[in-house]
């Protein structure tokens, strides 16, 4: 039984080439020598664990997903010599997408981060992806990050079934509200206190959902110093360390 109340679509964050960019990142592999088999299983995690919290994933996750399932298939066929020699590599236009993907993706960014006058309702005072605190540089961090760190935050409380529907009532934008006074009044947040203040499954998913919206309508911001180091959890515009 899932709870369509709090579903959030994710391609308003990040898209299918995302994902594989950032696991490509995160094995510290070539882009150009992709391990499938390792990639399409931890892909297929990703997949999981986001469909498991109703995150609504657009088609092309699915379709991506294929892609990579037969890659791997024609990866794993016995080929001779000669084929070898003719036949171009399966992950070869996988590639090209990634690369023209990616080449896209950082040309819009420096775009965004262009100060333009007029372009935002709201003005902003600074804009930037790293902010010091604690005599440490953090890089502002996105939705993968975060699912992964969900994940681990949920195994590591024995949360395994997180999904189990609990008599509590509790709406997203309850959470929504709390985060942000908790937020004012503290200036900042760890993701895993965030969670680990929960005490039920709902309040659990509904925290993290909650955390997503605020990013996606841009106001919170979420900062790591180093992978799977703590995420700090900001007011967007917050640059106090």
């Amino acid at each position: 039984m899932t709870d369509k109340a709090y579903e959030i679509k994710l391609d308003i964050f990040e898209g299918p080439l995302d994902l594989l960019l950032y696991l490509i990142r995160k094995n510290e592999v070539d882009i150009y020598d992709i391990p499938i088999a390792l990639i399409t299983k931890q892909y297929m995690e990703y997949i999981n664990v986001m469909r498991s919290l109703n995150l609504d994933l657009a088609g092309e996750y699915l379709l991506l997903a294929a892609t990579l399932t037969h890659i791997k298939s024609r990866m794993l066929l016995p080929t001779s010599e000669e084929e070898e020699e003719e036949d171009e590599d399966p992950r070869e236009e996988l590639v090209r997408q990634l690369l023209e993907y990616k080449t896209f993706k950082e040309a819009a960014l420096g775009l965004d981060r262009m100060s333009i006058l007029g372009r935002d309702v709201f003005s902003r005072d600074q804009a930037f992806d790293e902010i010091e605190g604690d005599d440490q540089l953090f890089r502002e961090i996105g939705i993968f990050e975060l699912v992964e760190a969900f994940r681990r935050v949920s195994v590591g409380t024995g949360r395994h079934d997180i999904m189990e529907i609990d008599v509590e009532k509790i709406s997203l934008s309850d959470r929504i509200n709390d985060i942000v006074d908790e937020l004012e009044k503290r200036g900042e947040l760890t993701f895993t206190d965030l969670l680990r203040e929960t005490d039920s499954r709902r309040r659990l998913i509904y925290t993290f959902l909650a955390i997503l919206e605020l990013m996606k309508l841009r106001i919170i911001n979420a900062y790591q110093a180093v992978p799977y180091g703590a995420i700090r959890i900001r007011l967007a515009g917050g640059t106090d360390g």
